[in-house]
């Protein structure tokens, strides 16, 4: 698939960028090439592959284990926070 500088240049608007008639050559044949690899994959056929839920060995976990930690003291947090009255942050209010 081919994608012209005004399609580029739309994009780039689109998202409020400012092109070179350089980069907008550039970036023209550099997405001409992505369509043209993801239209190679749209090809491939996938009828005898069965779908994953995620890529891997599902027999093995990276997780680590739940384990409980000592947490933050109230009052270090507290320390740190722009406005306290020693038992909870104070913030700005935004409901009336």
């Amino acid at each position: 698939m081919s994608i012209d500088r005004a399609q580029v240049r739309n994009v780039a608007r689109l998202a409020r960028l400012a092109l070179s008639p350089q980069e907008e050559e550039l970036y023209a044949a550099q997405l001409g090439k992505v369509l043209e690899y993801i239209e190679r994959l749209n090809q491939v056929d996938l009828t005898s592959i069965e779908p994953l839920s995620f890529a891997g060995d599902a027999s093995e976990t990276t997780l680590r284990n739940d384990d409980p930690q000592v947490g933050l003291r109230r009052e270090d947090a507290l320390r740190a926070a722009p406005k306290a009255d020693g038992q909870a942050f104070i913030v700005p209010r935004i409901l009336e």
